[in-house]
Protein backbone atom coordinates (compact mmCIF):
# COMPACT_ATOMS: atom_id res chain seq x y z
CA UNK A 1 0.00 0.00 0.00
CA UNK A 2 2.70 2.69 0.66
CA UNK A 3 5.91 1.22 -1.64
CA UNK A 4 5.26 3.94 -3.93
CA UNK A 5 6.34 6.76 -1.31
CA UNK A 6 9.58 8.80 -1.63
CA UNK A 7 10.36 7.64 2.44
CA UNK A 8 10.07 4.34 4.31
CA UNK A 9 6.97 4.38 6.80
CA UNK A 10 7.36 2.50 10.15
CA UNK A 11 4.01 2.77 12.55
CA UNK A 12 4.87 1.75 15.69
CA UNK A 13 1.54 1.25 18.25
CA UNK A 14 2.40 3.08 21.59
CA UNK A 15 1.00 3.81 24.89
CA UNK A 16 -2.28 1.81 26.18
CA UNK A 17 -4.20 3.46 23.79
CA UNK A 18 -2.15 1.61 20.95
CA UNK A 19 -1.56 5.44 19.59
CA UNK A 20 0.09 5.45 15.93
CA UNK A 21 3.45 6.84 15.78
CA UNK A 22 4.92 7.29 12.69
CA UNK A 23 8.66 7.67 11.66
CA UNK A 24 9.34 8.46 8.02
CA UNK A 25 12.61 8.29 6.59
CA UNK A 26 13.74 9.47 3.85
CA UNK A 27 16.54 7.53 1.02
CA UNK A 28 19.48 9.57 3.05
CA UNK A 29 18.20 8.86 6.27
CA UNK A 30 16.59 11.85 7.20
CA UNK A 31 13.43 11.40 9.13
CA UNK A 32 10.46 12.89 11.01
CA UNK A 33 8.30 11.02 13.84
CA UNK A 34 4.91 12.54 13.96
CA UNK A 35 2.95 11.89 17.31
CA UNK A 36 5.42 9.86 19.78
CA UNK A 37 2.67 9.29 22.33
CA UNK A 38 4.75 7.17 24.49
CA UNK A 39 6.73 3.93 25.09
CA UNK A 40 10.14 6.65 23.76
CA UNK A 41 12.55 3.42 24.34
CA UNK A 42 10.51 1.85 21.43
CA UNK A 43 10.32 4.67 19.26
CA UNK A 44 14.28 5.27 19.59
CA UNK A 45 14.56 1.65 19.21
CA UNK A 46 12.87 1.29 16.11
CA UNK A 47 14.99 4.49 14.92
CA UNK A 48 17.89 2.74 15.42
CA UNK A 49 17.31 -0.06 13.37
CA UNK A 50 16.66 2.25 10.68
CA UNK A 51 19.45 4.36 11.39
CA UNK A 52 17.48 7.21 11.02
CA UNK A 53 18.60 10.55 11.78
CA UNK A 54 15.53 12.59 12.95
CA UNK A 55 15.15 16.25 11.39
CA UNK A 56 11.78 17.27 13.93
CA UNK A 57 9.21 16.21 15.66
CA UNK A 58 5.37 16.57 14.02
CA UNK A 59 2.30 16.61 16.18
CA UNK A 60 -1.07 16.47 15.15
CA UNK A 61 -2.77 17.62 18.27
CA UNK A 62 -2.63 17.61 21.84
CA UNK A 63 -4.35 14.67 23.36
CA UNK A 64 -1.56 13.32 26.20
CA UNK A 65 -1.44 9.61 24.24
CA UNK A 66 -0.53 11.48 21.16
CA UNK A 67 2.41 13.98 22.47
CA UNK A 68 3.27 12.79 25.64
CA UNK A 69 6.77 11.22 24.33
CA UNK A 70 7.53 14.79 22.51
CA UNK A 71 9.64 15.97 25.07
CA UNK A 72 11.32 13.35 26.64
CA UNK A 73 11.85 12.38 22.53
CA UNK A 74 12.95 15.84 21.95
CA UNK A 75 15.83 15.44 24.70
CA UNK A 76 16.83 11.72 23.94
CA UNK A 77 17.58 13.19 19.77
CA UNK A 78 19.63 16.17 21.06
CA UNK A 79 16.94 19.17 21.29
CA UNK A 80 15.59 18.76 17.76
CA UNK A 81 12.42 20.86 17.10
CA UNK A 82 8.57 20.12 17.94
CA UNK A 83 6.46 21.36 15.86
CA UNK A 84 3.05 21.38 15.69
CA UNK A 85 -0.03 21.53 16.23
CA UNK A 86 -2.19 24.58 15.87
CA UNK A 87 -1.58 26.96 19.14
CA UNK A 88 -5.70 26.46 20.00
CA UNK A 89 -4.33 22.87 21.46
CA UNK A 90 -1.64 24.90 23.59
CA UNK A 91 -3.66 24.63 26.79
CA UNK A 92 -3.56 20.70 26.12
CA UNK A 93 0.30 20.42 25.14
CA UNK A 94 0.87 22.12 28.38
CA UNK A 95 -1.06 20.05 30.52
CA UNK A 96 0.10 16.40 29.51
CA UNK A 97 0.57 15.42 33.26
CA UNK A 98 -3.53 16.60 34.33
CA UNK A 99 -4.71 14.74 31.07
CA UNK A 100 -3.37 11.82 31.99
CA UNK A 101 -4.10 12.02 35.09
CA UNK A 102 -7.53 12.49 34.46
CA UNK A 103 -7.44 8.50 32.79
CA UNK A 104 -5.96 7.84 36.13
CA UNK A 105 -2.38 7.17 34.59
CA UNK A 106 0.64 7.78 35.97
CA UNK A 107 3.78 8.90 34.43
CA UNK A 108 2.46 8.75 31.04
CA UNK A 109 4.33 11.56 29.45
CA UNK A 110 5.47 15.22 29.82
CA UNK A 111 3.82 18.47 28.98
CA UNK A 112 5.44 20.44 26.55
CA UNK A 113 5.72 24.36 24.44
CA UNK A 114 6.62 23.29 20.85
CA UNK A 115 9.15 25.29 19.25
CA UNK A 116 6.68 25.78 16.80
CA UNK A 117 2.81 26.19 15.90
CA UNK A 118 1.05 25.93 12.40
CA UNK A 119 -1.78 27.51 10.96
CA UNK A 120 -3.50 26.84 7.91
CA UNK A 121 -1.12 26.16 4.72
CA UNK A 122 1.63 26.26 6.33
CA UNK A 123 4.08 23.08 4.28
CA UNK A 124 6.41 20.55 6.10
CA UNK A 125 9.03 18.98 4.11
CA UNK A 126 10.91 15.45 3.85
CA UNK A 127 13.13 14.74 1.11
CA UNK A 128 10.87 15.02 -1.92
CA UNK A 129 7.72 14.75 0.26
CA UNK A 130 5.59 18.16 0.96
CA UNK A 131 3.17 17.99 3.22
CA UNK A 132 0.54 20.95 3.19
CA UNK A 133 -1.12 22.06 6.87
CA UNK A 134 -4.47 21.77 6.89
CA UNK A 135 -6.05 23.39 10.15
CA UNK A 136 -8.71 21.06 11.22
CA UNK A 137 -10.81 21.33 14.44
CA UNK A 138 -13.50 19.44 15.97
CA UNK A 139 -11.73 16.71 17.44
CA UNK A 140 -9.47 19.37 19.80
CA UNK A 141 -9.63 22.94 18.66
CA UNK A 142 -5.60 22.98 18.10
CA UNK A 143 -6.02 19.67 15.63
CA UNK A 144 -4.04 19.75 12.67
CA UNK A 145 -3.36 17.54 9.34
CA UNK A 146 0.00 16.70 7.33
CA UNK A 147 -1.60 16.13 3.63
CA UNK A 148 0.88 15.33 0.64
CA UNK A 149 -1.27 15.47 -2.13
CA UNK A 150 1.53 14.64 -4.66
CA UNK A 151 2.02 10.70 -3.20
CA UNK A 152 -1.44 10.52 -1.98
CA UNK A 153 -0.92 10.23 1.81
CA UNK A 154 -1.87 11.86 4.80
CA UNK A 155 -1.53 11.79 8.51
CA UNK A 156 -4.77 12.42 10.04
CA UNK A 157 -4.76 11.57 14.08
CA UNK A 158 -7.67 11.58 15.53
CA UNK A 159 -10.31 13.01 12.76
CA UNK A 160 -11.06 9.83 10.63
CA UNK A 161 -10.40 6.13 11.60
CA UNK A 162 -11.33 3.43 9.38
CA UNK A 163 -15.02 3.02 10.12
CA UNK A 164 -14.93 5.87 12.47
CA UNK A 165 -14.18 8.90 13.57
CA UNK A 166 -13.12 11.18 16.24
CA UNK A 167 -14.37 11.46 19.95
CA UNK A 168 -15.98 15.14 20.38
CA UNK A 169 -17.10 14.40 24.17
CA UNK A 170 -13.86 15.54 25.21
CA UNK A 171 -13.30 19.39 26.33
CA UNK A 172 -12.76 21.26 23.31
CA UNK A 173 -14.78 19.03 20.86
CA UNK A 174 -17.83 19.84 18.98
CA UNK A 175 -19.23 17.13 16.51
CA UNK A 176 -20.52 19.32 14.34
CA UNK A 177 -17.30 21.77 13.36
CA UNK A 178 -15.60 17.89 12.97
CA UNK A 179 -17.71 16.59 10.71
CA UNK A 180 -17.97 20.24 8.53
CA UNK A 181 -13.98 20.03 8.24
CA UNK A 182 -13.85 16.13 7.39
CA UNK A 183 -16.03 17.26 4.65
CA UNK A 184 -14.12 20.44 3.22
CA UNK A 185 -10.17 19.19 4.41
CA UNK A 186 -10.99 15.02 3.66
CA UNK A 187 -13.61 13.96 1.90
CA UNK A 188 -12.40 16.85 -1.29
CA UNK A 189 -9.40 14.19 -1.71
CA UNK A 190 -9.30 11.75 -4.19
CA UNK A 191 -10.72 7.93 -3.30
CA UNK A 192 -6.94 6.96 -3.99
CA UNK A 193 -5.81 9.30 -1.07
CA UNK A 194 -4.17 7.18 1.49
CA UNK A 195 -4.57 8.29 5.49
CA UNK A 196 -3.04 6.76 8.87
CA UNK A 197 -4.93 7.69 11.75
CA UNK A 198 -4.27 8.03 15.43
CA UNK A 199 -5.15 4.49 16.14
CA UNK A 200 -6.26 1.83 14.26
CA UNK A 201 -5.30 0.63 10.60
CA UNK A 202 -4.22 2.86 6.96
CA UNK A 203 -7.54 3.68 5.14
CA UNK A 204 -8.42 5.41 2.01
CA UNK A 205 -10.82 8.42 1.84
CA UNK A 206 -12.80 6.85 -1.13
CA UNK A 207 -13.32 3.38 1.36
CA UNK A 208 -14.30 5.77 4.32
CA UNK A 209 -16.78 8.05 1.60
CA UNK A 210 -18.23 4.46 0.89
CA UNK A 211 -18.41 2.46 3.67
CA UNK A 212 -17.97 4.62 7.36
CA UNK A 213 -21.19 4.88 8.87
CA UNK A 214 -20.10 8.16 10.80
CA UNK A 215 -19.87 9.97 6.89
CA UNK A 216 -23.21 9.27 5.84
CA UNK A 217 -24.72 11.98 6.54
CA UNK A 218 -22.27 14.51 5.29
CA UNK A 219 -21.41 11.86 1.81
Amino acid sequence: MFSDLPFSLHVLPVTPFAQNCSVLVAPDGEAVVIDPGGDVPHILRLLAEHKARVREIWLTHGHFDHVGGAAELKEALGGVPVIGPHEGDAWLVENVEEQAAFFGLANAGRSITPDRWLTEGDALTLGDATFTVRHCPGHTPGHVLFIDEAHRIGFVGDVLFAGSIGRTDFPGGDHATLLANIRAKLLSLPDDFRFIPGHGPASTIGRERAHNPFLAEIT
